[in-house]
């Protein structure tokens, strides 16, 4: 009777083993089968291989939460008013919330992409591609998630398991202009809607000038009109009545993203015809100097040639902004 029981007690043990290992993935593991995604994400949409993984690693556990396993959901992105593919539910900061279910988890990969291109983390394509401590960092400040130590855990996760080096593999697609082949065929079902509005995608007219700019293109968004600027970044004109508000709004961005990237207070009151930045301003102008005209601010030199503020000052010495008079010459870059 006793050594039946010990029989049965190691069969017990030995199966809880054998689930255990068909049921949990380790890091490595899931390193080893997602690397050649996140790299062709990287080369089709200029998002840091590594900072894919990352994020897949913490955001699944490593493939092994609920949502990874039963949802094909590795990035925990949810639903969202424009969301109407499948579902699953998921407890996160609120009880039973809405998560998007994919048929496979590389659908899950490339909603990631796709969900990124949002206007509230524009920003984010203004850095080098293989630059993954900026793009930690700044996936934080667009708001991707509240926890004030995820730039940390994804660098973290980056540099104890050189997922770097994925970067350098993706850079040289890019440098290259090629995609590598999917491991296992190319065709991955389309998500059911990628952007907030649920609209179509933008359309483009290209190589548009108007006078007194060098506008490479310019992107008729669903409701306003985005145009680059001679320094190469996107900006937006103030219509009549508008506010910071009602512009974030438009740009599904940040209300503290239009005050930060065009040195704006936040009492500021804008015009008609102002010219406002929908990305972070550069630290240096193309031009080396300019020279100030009459009626001109610090503020409007620095947006005129989208430049940051601080920058400026710290190119001339000038420690406020009522120090510039007329016939002085900036300099615009070292």
């Amino acid at each position: 009777m006793l050594r039946t029981f010990f029989i049965l007690l190691i069969l017990f043990f030995s199966n809880l083993c054998d689930a255990s290992e068909v049921t949990s993935t380790t890091r490595q593991q899931y390193i080893a089968q997602w690397k050649d995604e996140a790299i062709y994400q990287m080369a089709v949409h200029k998002i840091p291989a590594s900072i894919t993984l990352a994020q897949g690693i913490l955001e699944s556990g490593d493939g092994n939460s609920r949502l990874a396993r039963e949802g094909n959901n590795h990035f925990g992105i949810k639903c969202h008013a424009d969301w109407s593919g499948k579902t699953i539910v998921e407890d996160d900061e609120t009880k039973g919330e809405c998560f998007r279910k994919y048929d496979n988890a590389r659908e899950s990969y490339e909603d990631h992409s796709a969900f990124l291109q949002r206007k509230r983390y524009e920003s984010l394509f203004v850095l080098e591609t293989d630059n993954y401590k900026g793009w930690a960092k700044g996936l934080k400040q667009c708001g991707y998630a509240t926890n004030p130590k995820y730039p940390d855990l994804l660098i973290g996760i980056i540099e104890q398991f050189d997922l770097a080096k994925f970067d350098s593999e993706g850079m040289a697609y890019i440098k290259k202009k090629e995609v590598p082949e999917r491991i296992g065929g190319t065709e991955v079902k389309p998500v059911v809607s990628n952007t907030e509005s649920g609209n179509s995608k933008p359309g483009k007219r290209k190589n548009q000038k108007r006078s007194g700019d060098e506008r490479s293109e310019i992107t008729i968004s669903n409701k306003r009109e985005i145009a680059r600027s001679a320094n190469n970044i996107k900006y937006t004109v103030v219509k009549n009545g508008e506010t910071i508000k009602s512009i974030a709004e438009d740009l599904e961005m940040s209300e503290w993203q239009i005050l930060r990237y065009n040195d704006l207070s936040e009492n500021a009151n804008l015009k008609e015809g102002q010219l406002i930045y929908t990305q972070p301003k550069r630290n240096k102008a193309k031009e080396a100097s300019y020279s100030v005209k009459k009626g001109d601010t610090l503020w409007s030199i620095s947006q005129l040639y989208g430049i940051k503020m601080k920058r400026l000052k710290a190119y001339n010495a000038l420690v406020n902004e009522n120090q510039i008079k007329a016939g002085q010459v900036l300099k615009l870059r070292k």
